[in-house]
Protein backbone atom coordinates (compact mmCIF):
# COMPACT_ATOMS: atom_id res chain seq x y z
CA UNK A 1 0.00 0.00 0.00
CA UNK A 2 1.44 3.40 -0.97
CA UNK A 3 1.47 6.51 1.21
CA UNK A 4 -1.25 8.07 -0.95
CA UNK A 5 -3.43 4.99 -0.34
CA UNK A 6 -2.95 5.37 3.39
CA UNK A 7 -3.88 9.06 3.19
CA UNK A 8 -7.03 8.15 1.30
CA UNK A 9 -7.99 5.62 3.96
CA UNK A 10 -7.53 8.20 6.72
CA UNK A 11 -9.31 11.06 4.97
CA UNK A 12 -12.36 9.12 3.81
CA UNK A 13 -15.46 9.33 6.00
CA UNK A 14 -16.44 5.86 4.82
CA UNK A 15 -14.36 2.93 6.03
CA UNK A 16 -12.35 1.41 3.19
CA UNK A 17 -11.42 -1.94 4.73
CA UNK A 18 -13.57 -5.02 4.96
CA UNK A 19 -12.05 -8.51 5.27
CA UNK A 20 -8.49 -7.35 4.47
CA UNK A 21 -5.59 -6.57 6.78
CA UNK A 22 -5.38 -3.21 8.58
CA UNK A 23 -1.79 -1.90 8.17
CA UNK A 24 0.14 -0.47 11.10
CA UNK A 25 -0.01 3.03 9.61
CA UNK A 26 -3.81 3.04 9.89
CA UNK A 27 -4.07 1.73 13.42
CA UNK A 28 -5.79 4.09 15.82
CA UNK A 29 -8.13 4.21 18.79
CA UNK A 30 -7.76 3.79 22.53
CA UNK A 31 -8.11 0.70 24.66
CA UNK A 32 -10.58 2.34 27.06
CA UNK A 33 -12.99 2.96 24.16
CA UNK A 34 -13.66 -0.78 24.16
CA UNK A 35 -15.40 -0.55 27.54
CA UNK A 36 -18.24 1.77 26.51
CA UNK A 37 -18.47 0.15 23.08
CA UNK A 38 -19.28 -3.25 24.54
CA UNK A 39 -21.36 -1.79 27.35
CA UNK A 40 -23.73 -0.19 24.85
CA UNK A 41 -23.48 -3.17 22.52
CA UNK A 42 -24.89 -5.36 25.28
CA UNK A 43 -27.28 -2.79 26.77
CA UNK A 44 -30.18 -3.59 24.47
CA UNK A 45 -33.62 -5.06 25.03
CA UNK A 46 -32.80 -8.62 23.91
CA UNK A 47 -30.33 -8.69 26.81
CA UNK A 48 -33.14 -7.82 29.21
CA UNK A 49 -35.37 -10.49 27.66
CA UNK A 50 -32.65 -13.08 28.38
CA UNK A 51 -33.19 -12.27 32.07
CA UNK A 52 -36.90 -13.16 31.95
CA UNK A 53 -36.46 -16.92 31.78
CA UNK A 54 -35.52 -17.75 35.38
CA UNK A 55 -38.52 -15.98 36.85
CA UNK A 56 -40.82 -17.46 34.22
CA UNK A 57 -39.72 -20.94 35.38
CA UNK A 58 -40.33 -20.24 39.08
CA UNK A 59 -36.91 -19.01 40.16
CA UNK A 60 -36.81 -16.19 42.73
CA UNK A 61 -35.32 -12.81 41.88
CA UNK A 62 -32.12 -13.31 43.85
CA UNK A 63 -31.51 -16.81 42.55
CA UNK A 64 -32.14 -15.48 39.03
CA UNK A 65 -29.62 -12.70 39.58
CA UNK A 66 -27.09 -15.21 40.92
CA UNK A 67 -27.52 -17.42 37.84
CA UNK A 68 -27.14 -14.34 35.63
CA UNK A 69 -23.97 -13.14 37.38
CA UNK A 70 -22.36 -16.57 37.16
CA UNK A 71 -23.47 -17.19 33.57
CA UNK A 72 -22.41 -13.78 32.30
CA UNK A 73 -19.13 -14.06 34.17
CA UNK A 74 -18.35 -17.38 32.47
CA UNK A 75 -19.55 -16.44 28.98
CA UNK A 76 -17.84 -13.05 28.90
CA UNK A 77 -14.52 -14.67 29.83
CA UNK A 78 -14.36 -16.44 26.47
CA UNK A 79 -15.70 -13.46 24.55
CA UNK A 80 -13.18 -11.00 26.05
CA UNK A 81 -10.14 -13.14 25.25
CA UNK A 82 -11.01 -12.89 21.55
CA UNK A 83 -10.43 -9.11 21.82
CA UNK A 84 -6.66 -9.63 21.97
CA UNK A 85 -6.68 -11.23 18.51
CA UNK A 86 -7.73 -8.04 16.70
CA UNK A 87 -4.65 -5.85 17.26
CA UNK A 88 -2.24 -8.81 16.99
CA UNK A 89 -3.61 -9.97 13.64
CA UNK A 90 -5.24 -6.86 12.13
CA UNK A 91 -8.12 -8.96 10.79
CA UNK A 92 -11.87 -9.26 11.41
CA UNK A 93 -12.83 -12.00 13.82
CA UNK A 94 -14.21 -14.76 11.63
CA UNK A 95 -11.68 -14.70 8.77
CA UNK A 96 -9.08 -15.60 11.41
CA UNK A 97 -10.82 -18.98 11.60
CA UNK A 98 -9.17 -19.96 8.33
CA UNK A 99 -6.04 -20.75 10.31
CA UNK A 100 -7.93 -23.46 12.19
CA UNK A 101 -10.55 -24.56 9.65
CA UNK A 102 -9.13 -23.67 6.22
CA UNK A 103 -10.53 -21.18 3.71
CA UNK A 104 -13.48 -23.44 2.85
CA UNK A 105 -13.70 -25.44 6.05
CA UNK A 106 -14.33 -22.19 7.90
CA UNK A 107 -17.76 -21.99 6.24
CA UNK A 108 -18.85 -24.46 8.97
CA UNK A 109 -18.65 -21.86 11.78
CA UNK A 110 -19.38 -19.04 9.29
CA UNK A 111 -22.87 -20.41 8.64
CA UNK A 112 -23.62 -20.45 12.37
CA UNK A 113 -22.24 -16.93 12.71
CA UNK A 114 -24.42 -15.48 9.97
CA UNK A 115 -27.38 -17.15 11.71
CA UNK A 116 -26.45 -15.26 14.90
CA UNK A 117 -26.11 -11.90 13.17
CA UNK A 118 -29.35 -12.17 11.23
CA UNK A 119 -31.17 -13.47 14.31
CA UNK A 120 -30.13 -10.50 16.41
CA UNK A 121 -30.96 -8.10 13.59
CA UNK A 122 -34.45 -9.58 13.38
CA UNK A 123 -35.17 -9.43 17.11
CA UNK A 124 -33.73 -5.91 17.38
CA UNK A 125 -35.90 -4.77 14.47
CA UNK A 126 -39.05 -6.24 16.01
CA UNK A 127 -38.38 -4.62 19.40
CA UNK A 128 -37.42 -1.24 17.91
CA UNK A 129 -40.61 -1.16 15.83
CA UNK A 130 -42.70 -1.95 18.89
CA UNK A 131 -41.01 0.85 20.78
CA UNK A 132 -41.58 3.39 18.03
CA UNK A 133 -45.21 2.26 17.88
CA UNK A 134 -45.78 3.84 21.31
CA UNK A 135 -45.00 7.28 19.90
CA UNK A 136 -45.52 7.09 16.14
CA UNK A 137 -48.04 5.35 13.86
CA UNK A 138 -47.48 1.60 14.00
CA UNK A 139 -46.72 -0.43 10.90
CA UNK A 140 -44.25 -3.24 10.28
CA UNK A 141 -44.20 -2.76 6.52
CA UNK A 142 -43.00 0.81 6.98
CA UNK A 143 -40.79 0.68 10.07
CA UNK A 144 -38.97 -2.60 9.44
CA UNK A 145 -37.42 -1.37 6.16
CA UNK A 146 -36.67 2.06 7.65
CA UNK A 147 -34.96 0.65 10.74
CA UNK A 148 -32.91 -1.85 8.73
CA UNK A 149 -31.95 0.86 6.23
CA UNK A 150 -30.72 3.10 9.07
CA UNK A 151 -28.59 0.29 10.45
CA UNK A 152 -27.10 -0.33 7.01
CA UNK A 153 -26.20 3.35 6.59
CA UNK A 154 -24.36 3.28 9.93
CA UNK A 155 -22.57 0.08 8.92
CA UNK A 156 -21.58 1.52 5.52
CA UNK A 157 -19.79 4.42 7.22
CA UNK A 158 -18.28 1.71 9.32
CA UNK A 159 -15.95 1.08 12.22
CA UNK A 160 -15.24 4.58 13.52
CA UNK A 161 -18.88 5.77 13.41
CA UNK A 162 -20.02 2.63 15.21
CA UNK A 163 -17.44 3.24 17.94
CA UNK A 164 -18.45 6.90 18.21
CA UNK A 165 -22.18 6.20 18.47
CA UNK A 166 -21.75 3.36 20.95
CA UNK A 167 -19.41 5.40 23.13
CA UNK A 168 -21.72 8.41 23.47
CA UNK A 169 -24.86 6.34 23.90
CA UNK A 170 -23.26 4.84 27.00
CA UNK A 171 -23.70 8.07 28.97
CA UNK A 172 -27.38 8.38 28.05
CA UNK A 173 -28.12 4.73 28.80
CA UNK A 174 -26.40 4.82 32.20
CA UNK A 175 -28.36 7.87 33.35
CA UNK A 176 -31.78 6.76 32.08
CA UNK A 177 -31.55 3.14 33.22
CA UNK A 178 -29.99 4.00 36.58
CA UNK A 179 -33.12 6.00 37.36
CA UNK A 180 -35.37 3.23 36.02
CA UNK A 181 -33.59 0.54 38.04
CA UNK A 182 -33.93 2.53 41.27
CA UNK A 183 -37.64 3.08 40.54
CA UNK A 184 -38.16 -0.66 39.95
CA UNK A 185 -36.31 -1.74 43.10
CA UNK A 186 -37.99 0.83 45.34
CA UNK A 187 -41.49 0.20 43.99
CA UNK A 188 -41.40 -3.59 43.88
CA UNK A 189 -39.43 -3.91 47.10
CA UNK A 190 -41.74 -1.73 49.20
CA UNK A 191 -45.17 -2.86 47.97
CA UNK A 192 -47.00 -6.11 48.82
CA UNK A 193 -46.54 -8.87 46.27
CA UNK A 194 -49.74 -9.51 44.27
CA UNK A 195 -50.88 -13.12 44.12
CA UNK A 196 -50.89 -13.17 40.31
CA UNK A 197 -47.18 -12.42 39.76
CA UNK A 198 -44.35 -14.99 39.65
CA UNK A 199 -42.64 -13.54 42.75
CA UNK A 200 -45.56 -14.71 44.90
CA UNK A 201 -44.66 -18.39 44.43
CA UNK A 202 -41.01 -18.19 43.28
CA UNK A 203 -38.20 -19.97 45.05
CA UNK A 204 -35.34 -22.34 44.26
CA UNK A 205 -35.46 -24.55 41.18
CA UNK A 206 -32.30 -26.26 39.95
CA UNK A 207 -33.50 -26.67 36.38
CA UNK A 208 -34.57 -23.03 36.12
CA UNK A 209 -31.25 -21.91 37.64
CA UNK A 210 -29.22 -23.91 35.13
CA UNK A 211 -31.34 -22.75 32.18
CA UNK A 212 -30.92 -19.12 33.22
CA UNK A 213 -27.20 -19.70 33.72
CA UNK A 214 -26.83 -21.25 30.24
CA UNK A 215 -28.81 -18.46 28.57
CA UNK A 216 -26.70 -15.79 30.28
CA UNK A 217 -23.46 -17.55 29.34
CA UNK A 218 -24.54 -18.27 25.78
CA UNK A 219 -25.72 -14.74 25.25
CA UNK A 220 -22.30 -13.23 25.89
CA UNK A 221 -20.43 -16.06 24.18
CA UNK A 222 -22.38 -15.08 21.06
CA UNK A 223 -20.48 -11.78 20.96
CA UNK A 224 -17.24 -13.73 20.43
CA UNK A 225 -17.88 -13.85 16.70
CA UNK A 226 -17.23 -10.15 16.20
CA UNK A 227 -15.02 -8.89 19.03
CA UNK A 228 -11.95 -8.52 16.80
CA UNK A 229 -13.98 -6.62 14.20
CA UNK A 230 -13.83 -3.71 16.64
CA UNK A 231 -10.34 -4.18 18.08
CA UNK A 232 -8.43 -4.77 14.83
CA UNK A 233 -7.73 -1.06 14.28
CA UNK A 234 -5.90 -0.75 17.60
CA UNK A 235 -2.08 -0.61 17.48
CA UNK A 236 -0.50 -4.06 17.60
CA UNK A 237 1.38 -3.26 20.82
CA UNK A 238 -1.58 -2.37 23.03
CA UNK A 239 -1.40 -4.23 26.37
CA UNK A 240 -3.37 -7.47 26.21
CA UNK A 241 -4.38 -7.38 29.86
CA UNK A 242 -5.86 -3.88 29.63
CA UNK A 243 -7.69 -4.65 26.40
CA UNK A 244 -9.23 -7.87 27.68
CA UNK A 245 -10.22 -6.15 30.92
CA UNK A 246 -11.89 -3.25 29.09
CA UNK A 247 -13.95 -5.58 26.89
CA UNK A 248 -14.82 -7.87 29.79
CA UNK A 249 -15.88 -5.03 32.08
CA UNK A 250 -18.08 -3.30 29.50
CA UNK A 251 -19.80 -6.44 28.24
CA UNK A 252 -20.24 -8.13 31.62
CA UNK A 253 -21.45 -5.06 33.52
CA UNK A 254 -24.15 -4.18 31.01
CA UNK A 255 -25.34 -7.80 30.68
CA UNK A 256 -25.57 -8.35 34.44
CA UNK A 257 -27.36 -5.04 34.91
CA UNK A 258 -29.93 -5.43 32.16
CA UNK A 259 -30.58 -9.17 32.63
CA UNK A 260 -31.04 -8.59 36.36
CA UNK A 261 -33.50 -5.80 35.61
CA UNK A 262 -35.29 -8.27 33.35
CA UNK A 263 -35.43 -10.78 36.21
CA UNK A 264 -37.01 -8.12 38.46
CA UNK A 265 -39.61 -7.15 35.86
CA UNK A 266 -40.45 -10.78 35.06
CA UNK A 267 -40.88 -11.50 38.79
CA UNK A 268 -43.26 -8.65 39.56
CA UNK A 269 -45.14 -8.18 36.31
CA UNK A 270 -47.38 -10.95 34.94
CA UNK A 271 -46.32 -12.05 31.42
CA UNK A 272 -44.07 -8.99 30.84
CA UNK A 273 -43.60 -7.54 27.38
CA UNK A 274 -40.18 -5.82 27.26
CA UNK A 275 -41.45 -2.58 25.70
CA UNK A 276 -44.63 -2.26 27.76
CA UNK A 277 -42.81 -3.25 30.95
CA UNK A 278 -40.26 -0.45 30.52
CA UNK A 279 -43.03 2.08 29.94
CA UNK A 280 -45.08 0.85 32.89
CA UNK A 281 -42.19 0.96 35.36
CA UNK A 282 -40.82 4.23 33.99
CA UNK A 283 -44.18 5.93 34.37
CA UNK A 284 -44.11 5.11 38.08
CA UNK A 285 -41.63 7.98 38.39
CA UNK A 286 -43.76 10.38 36.38
CA UNK A 287 -46.03 9.96 33.35
CA UNK A 288 -43.91 10.10 30.21
CA UNK A 289 -40.65 8.89 31.71
CA UNK A 290 -41.47 5.38 30.54
CA UNK A 291 -41.62 6.66 26.97
CA UNK A 292 -38.22 8.32 27.41
CA UNK A 293 -36.79 4.97 28.53
CA UNK A 294 -38.29 3.16 25.54
CA UNK A 295 -37.04 5.72 23.00
CA UNK A 296 -33.56 5.58 24.54
CA UNK A 297 -33.71 1.80 24.13
CA UNK A 298 -34.72 2.19 20.48
CA UNK A 299 -31.62 4.32 19.83
CA UNK A 300 -29.44 1.61 21.34
CA UNK A 301 -31.20 -1.04 19.24
CA UNK A 302 -30.57 0.87 16.00
CA UNK A 303 -26.91 1.23 16.90
CA UNK A 304 -26.41 -2.47 17.65
CA UNK A 305 -28.32 -3.32 14.46
CA UNK A 306 -25.55 -1.49 12.62
CA UNK A 307 -22.96 -3.55 14.51
CA UNK A 308 -24.72 -6.80 13.61
CA UNK A 309 -25.17 -5.85 9.95
CA UNK A 310 -21.47 -4.93 9.76
CA UNK A 311 -20.43 -8.27 11.23
CA UNK A 312 -22.76 -10.27 9.00
CA UNK A 313 -21.31 -8.52 5.95
CA UNK A 314 -17.73 -9.33 7.01
CA UNK A 315 -18.55 -12.97 7.68
CA UNK A 316 -20.48 -13.40 4.44
CA UNK A 317 -17.66 -11.84 2.43
CA UNK A 318 -15.14 -14.10 4.18
CA UNK A 319 -17.18 -17.18 3.27
CA UNK A 320 -17.53 -16.10 -0.37
CA UNK A 321 -13.81 -15.35 -0.59
CA UNK A 322 -13.05 -18.94 0.37
CA UNK A 323 -14.63 -20.16 -2.87
CA UNK A 324 -14.08 -17.20 -5.17
CA UNK A 325 -11.51 -14.50 -4.46
CA UNK A 326 -13.17 -11.11 -3.90
CA UNK A 327 -11.72 -7.59 -3.74
CA UNK A 328 -12.30 -6.03 -0.30
CA UNK A 329 -13.77 -2.78 -1.66
CA UNK A 330 -16.42 -0.36 -0.43
CA UNK A 331 -18.71 -1.71 -3.14
CA UNK A 332 -18.37 -5.21 -1.70
CA UNK A 333 -19.27 -3.90 1.75
CA UNK A 334 -22.34 -2.04 0.50
CA UNK A 335 -23.55 -4.99 -1.56
CA UNK A 336 -23.07 -7.37 1.34
CA UNK A 337 -24.92 -5.06 3.71
CA UNK A 338 -27.88 -4.73 1.36
CA UNK A 339 -28.13 -8.52 1.07
CA UNK A 340 -27.99 -8.88 4.87
CA UNK A 341 -30.67 -6.22 5.23
CA UNK A 342 -33.02 -7.89 2.76
CA UNK A 343 -32.66 -11.29 4.40
CA UNK A 344 -33.27 -9.79 7.84
CA UNK A 345 -36.35 -7.94 6.59
CA UNK A 346 -37.91 -11.10 5.18
CA UNK A 347 -37.25 -13.07 8.38
CA UNK A 348 -38.57 -10.23 10.57
CA UNK A 349 -41.83 -10.14 8.62
CA UNK A 350 -42.24 -13.92 8.97
CA UNK A 351 -41.38 -14.28 12.67
CA UNK A 352 -44.34 -15.27 14.90
CA UNK A 353 -45.80 -12.80 17.37
CA UNK A 354 -44.63 -14.95 20.28
CA UNK A 355 -41.04 -13.98 19.64
CA UNK A 356 -39.92 -14.26 23.28
CA UNK A 357 -40.21 -18.06 23.16
CA UNK A 358 -38.40 -18.02 19.82
CA UNK A 359 -35.72 -15.76 21.27
CA UNK A 360 -34.88 -18.15 24.14
CA UNK A 361 -34.45 -21.02 21.69
CA UNK A 362 -32.36 -18.75 19.46
CA UNK A 363 -29.96 -17.92 22.30
CA UNK A 364 -29.53 -21.60 23.12
CA UNK A 365 -28.91 -22.47 19.47
CA UNK A 366 -26.23 -19.75 19.37
CA UNK A 367 -24.61 -21.41 22.36
CA UNK A 368 -24.64 -24.81 20.71
CA UNK A 369 -23.12 -23.69 17.40
CA UNK A 370 -20.59 -21.17 18.68
CA UNK A 371 -19.12 -22.96 21.70
CA UNK A 372 -17.07 -25.49 19.65
CA UNK A 373 -15.79 -22.68 17.44
CA UNK A 374 -14.71 -20.43 20.30
CA UNK A 375 -12.91 -23.37 21.94
CA UNK A 376 -10.96 -24.20 18.78
CA UNK A 377 -10.18 -20.58 17.97
CA UNK A 378 -8.95 -19.64 21.45
CA UNK A 379 -6.93 -22.83 21.95
CA UNK A 380 -5.19 -22.20 18.64
CA UNK A 381 -4.40 -18.56 19.41
CA UNK A 382 -3.27 -18.95 23.02
CA UNK A 383 -1.86 -22.49 23.23
CA UNK A 384 -1.00 -23.81 19.75
CA UNK A 385 0.28 -20.90 17.63
CA UNK A 386 0.51 -18.41 20.53
CA UNK A 387 -0.65 -15.48 18.42
CA UNK A 388 1.87 -16.03 15.63
CA UNK A 389 0.28 -16.31 12.18
CA UNK A 390 1.24 -15.69 8.56
CA UNK A 391 -1.52 -13.15 8.00
CA UNK A 392 -1.03 -12.85 4.24
CA UNK A 393 -1.52 -16.62 3.96
CA UNK A 394 -4.80 -16.45 5.88
CA UNK A 395 -6.06 -14.00 3.26
CA UNK A 396 -5.21 -16.38 0.42
CA UNK A 397 -7.89 -19.04 -0.21
CA UNK A 398 -5.13 -21.46 -1.28
CA UNK A 399 -2.51 -20.34 1.26
CA UNK A 400 -0.52 -22.53 3.65
CA UNK A 401 -3.52 -23.00 5.93
CA UNK A 402 -5.28 -24.91 3.18
CA UNK A 403 -8.87 -25.06 2.02
CA UNK A 404 -10.01 -27.72 4.47
CA UNK A 405 -8.04 -27.93 7.74
CA UNK A 406 -9.09 -31.27 9.20
CA UNK A 407 -7.97 -30.50 12.76
CA UNK A 408 -10.37 -27.61 13.33
CA UNK A 409 -13.28 -29.08 11.38
CA UNK A 410 -13.02 -32.45 13.13
CA UNK A 411 -12.70 -30.93 16.62
CA UNK A 412 -15.70 -28.70 15.90
CA UNK A 413 -17.94 -31.48 14.58
CA UNK A 414 -17.09 -33.94 17.36
CA UNK A 415 -17.52 -31.24 20.01
CA UNK A 416 -20.92 -30.29 18.61
CA UNK A 417 -22.01 -33.94 18.45
CA UNK A 418 -20.92 -34.46 22.06
CA UNK A 419 -23.20 -31.59 23.10
CA UNK A 420 -26.37 -33.03 21.55
CA UNK A 421 -27.32 -35.35 24.46
CA UNK A 422 -27.12 -32.29 26.73
CA UNK A 423 -29.34 -29.98 24.60
CA UNK A 424 -32.45 -28.61 26.29
CA UNK A 425 -34.85 -26.53 24.19
CA UNK A 426 -38.60 -26.33 23.76
CA UNK A 427 -38.39 -28.49 20.63
CA UNK A 428 -35.71 -31.01 21.66
CA UNK A 429 -34.38 -32.30 24.97
CA UNK A 430 -31.38 -34.63 24.87
CA UNK A 431 -31.35 -37.82 26.95
CA UNK A 432 -28.81 -36.52 29.48
CA UNK A 433 -30.63 -33.19 29.88
CA UNK A 434 -33.90 -35.10 30.28
CA UNK A 435 -32.40 -37.27 33.01
CA UNK A 436 -31.26 -34.07 34.77
CA UNK A 437 -34.74 -32.57 34.65
CA UNK A 438 -34.02 -30.32 31.67
CA UNK A 439 -30.73 -28.90 32.96
CA UNK A 440 -28.36 -27.92 30.16
CA UNK A 441 -24.61 -28.51 30.61
CA UNK A 442 -23.90 -28.65 26.89
CA UNK A 443 -21.58 -25.64 26.70
CA UNK A 444 -19.19 -27.16 29.26
CA UNK A 445 -19.07 -30.35 27.19
CA UNK A 446 -18.56 -28.48 23.91
CA UNK A 447 -15.78 -26.28 25.24
CA UNK A 448 -13.93 -29.20 26.79
CA UNK A 449 -14.27 -31.71 23.95
CA UNK A 450 -13.50 -29.33 21.07
CA UNK A 451 -10.69 -27.54 22.88
CA UNK A 452 -8.92 -30.69 24.08
CA UNK A 453 -9.31 -32.48 20.74
CA UNK A 454 -7.90 -29.54 18.80
CA UNK A 455 -4.93 -29.33 21.15
CA UNK A 456 -4.24 -33.04 20.67
CA UNK A 457 -4.68 -32.87 16.90
CA UNK A 458 -2.22 -29.94 16.68
CA UNK A 459 0.76 -31.65 18.29
CA UNK A 460 2.35 -32.38 14.91
CA UNK A 461 1.80 -28.98 13.24
CA UNK A 462 4.74 -27.80 11.11
CA UNK A 463 5.60 -24.61 13.01
CA UNK A 464 8.92 -24.14 11.17
CA UNK A 465 7.25 -23.83 7.77
CA UNK A 466 4.75 -21.39 9.25
CA UNK A 467 7.58 -19.32 10.74
CA UNK A 468 9.14 -18.91 7.29
CA UNK A 469 5.77 -17.92 5.88
CA UNK A 470 5.35 -15.33 8.64
CA UNK A 471 8.49 -13.49 7.61
CA UNK A 472 7.33 -13.32 3.99
CA UNK A 473 3.85 -12.31 5.17
CA UNK A 474 5.19 -9.39 7.20
CA UNK A 475 7.16 -8.10 4.22
CA UNK A 476 4.14 -8.47 1.94
CA UNK A 477 1.72 -6.68 4.24
CA UNK A 478 3.89 -3.95 5.77
CA UNK A 479 6.88 -3.65 3.44
CA UNK A 480 10.31 -5.25 3.59
CA UNK A 481 11.86 -2.20 5.34
CA UNK A 482 10.03 -2.73 8.61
Amino acid sequence: MTSSDVATQRDSAIEQHSIDYVPAAERHGKVWHQGPFWFTGNFVLPTMVAGFVGASMGLSVWYSVLAIVLGVGAGTFFMAFHANQGPRMGLPQMIQSRAQFGSRGSTVPFAATVFVYVGFLVFDTVLAEQGLGLLLPDGKLFWYPVLIALSIVIAVVGHDLLHFVQRWLTYLLVVVFAVLTVVAIVNFGSNPVPADVPAATAGWDLTAFLVQFSLAAGYNISYSVYVSDYTRYLPANVPARGLIAAVYTGAAFSAVWLMSLGAILASYLPDPDPILALREVGDLLFPGFGLIVVMTSVLALISIMGVNAYGAMLTGASALDGFRKVRPTVRLRVTGLVVVGLVSLVVALLIPDDYIGSFNNFVLMMLYFLVPWTAVNLVDFYFVRRGKYAIAEILKPDGIYGRWAWRGVTAYVIGFAAMIPFFSTTFYVGPVADALGGADFSFVVGLTVSGVLYLLFSRNLDHEAEAVARVASEAELEGSDR
